[in-house]
């Protein structure tokens, strides 16, 4: 049931006062519909709360805290409410390509404007009602993370098999008029939205700037289980370098001429390029970092900086395994610290893709099972670092269901999940503990608010 109170933190100024199993009806004489109604009204320093309890019985509360304090309050559900499924039928959507057989919440596509806001997923706008999109200009939701893929209104209709996805790109003007800053997403199929096609969206997205903050583009993931489904093509090493090319030379002109360049390339097609990343300035704000978009140059810059003002950490062995596009790099930093340290011996493995199909390289989609099939009797040294993002958080299951203790049973020694971050990785290679300041996720029944991230 929507609304409902699942548990009351301590030290919150409604413990002792309400209850779970009571529902949170209105506050300040608004009603409260979802998570967003909850975190927009319940900043203000004064509250008047009305309530429910399980009887129906209506009760209020005054309420005084600090501006922008938490109530305190964990509700039933994180979003207060449903989440909103995808109205779209996306010639490259990864959630079509998956086998049979998985968990049931991993075929859920959601497309919901609170959880881009909240958890940074990227949304189409094409099932926001008139009423919807109202209230993100009300509250002034923003940022907004946005998959546009093409500008072109005819073709955004082929891409999302969607009548009214056309219909949103005169959204995505709506809110930039409002003052809505937008980080956009464009997944980039060969033959489709590349080409003159990207040039044309680039153009029409620069000139919403600056409410267009920030513009990544991703190439499109293809697994082996696309029979029946569009035909797509992945990109070949000298289209990725092509795209590369055009869309540096249109962020140097937006660079110019707006002082940003809003658009980058997300690390993959610098991988299947075989380019090496730009320097750290040229990723400006890191915005779209959790997109893949200069995540491997930021974490060789923290690294260098983390074997700068490291002590020696003695002798270290042990492993790494990643995907087929990152292990070269990876095995680049690791000789690094080896010719500083010359006692850490790390052996970076590359895990082939057979559960997604061999176009999928990245580690996010590393499964279980491929992991103990290849690396059962090599040598791991004294423990095998892996990618956070293998990971559901609080499960701390792959994909496929296999657990981390099955995997680190099947392959004899502790599997060591690291955060994204270059400091992390050092700590991990030397054994310390990592600092527990990782962000809150939502709750374990909410797997697909964050399954996408991981999926591109």
């Amino acid at each position: 049931m929507e609304n409902v109170i699942r548990s009351i933190d301590p030290g919150s100024p409604l413990e002792g006062r309400a209850a779970a199993g009571d529902r949170l009806l209105s506050i300040n004489g608004k009603r409260i519909l979802d998570v967003l109604d909850y975190k927009f009204y319940a900043y203000d320093r004064d509250l008047h709360l009305v309530l429910a309890r399980p009887d129906g019985e209506e009760y209020r509360l005054h309420v005084r805290k600090s501006e922008g304090g938490d109530l305190g309050l964990d509700f039933e559900s994180y979003l207060m409410d449903r989440p909103r499924s995808c109205a779209n039928n996306c010639v490259f959507c990864f959630i079509d390509q998956l086998p049979s057989g998985m968990r049931p919440t991993m075929y859920f596509k959601d497309d919901d404007a609170r959880l881009s806001f909240l958890l940074g997923n990227y949304i189409t706008l094409t099932n926001l009602s008139p009423r919807e999109i109202d209230r993100i200009i009300a509250l002034h939701v923003s940022p907004v993370n946005v998959s546009v893929h093409t500008m072109n209104p005819e073709l955004r209709v082929k891409m999302l098999r969607n009548p009214r996805a056309g219909e949103s790109i005169r959204t995505m003007k709506r809110l930039a008029e409002a003052g809505i800053v937008m980080n956009c997403q464009i997944v980039c199929c060969p033959g489709l939205n590349d080409g003159a096609e990207l040039d044309f969206s680039m153009r029409e997205l620069a000139a919403l700037y600056p409410a267009v903050h920030s513009v990544s583009i991703v190439p499109v993931g293809l697994t082996k289980y696309r029979d029946e489904l569009y035909p797509l093509c992945p990109f070949s090493p000298e289209h990725a370098a092509e795209t590369i090319d055009q869309v540096t030379a249109f962020g140097d002109r937006c660079l110019r001429e707006l002082g940003s360049r809003i658009f980058f390339c997300g690390d993959e097609l610098y991988l299947k390029a075989g380019r090496d990343f730009p320097p750290d300035e040229f990723y400006e704000e890191y915005t779209q970092l959790e997109n893949g978009i200069g995540m491997l140059r930021l974490l060789e810059t923290e690294f260098r900086s983390a074997l700068r003002l490291s002590d020696d950490p003695g002798v270290q062995r042990c492993s790494i395994a990643t995907g087929l596009a990152a292990a070269p790099w990876l095995q680049m930093l690791m000789d690094r610290a080896a010719a500083q340290y010359p006692d850490v011996h790390v052996t970076v493995y590359p895990i082939v893709n057979d559960f997604f199909g061999h176009q999928i390289t990245v580690a996010g989609l590393i499964t279980g099972q491929d992991l103990i099939r290849q690396l059962q009797g090599k040598d791991l040294g004294d423990r095998l670092l892996i990618s956070q993002n293998m990971l559901r958080r609080q499960e701390m299951d792959f994909l496929d269901g296999t657990t981390l203790s099955q995997a680190e049973t099947a392959l004899g020694v502790p599997v060591i999940p690291v955060e994204s971050d270059g400091f992390a990785l050092w700590d991990a290679v030397c054994a310390l503990a990592p600092d527990d300041t990782a962000p809150l996720q939502p709750p374990s029944d909410s797997e697909y608010y964050t399954y996408n991230q991981n999926a591109r």
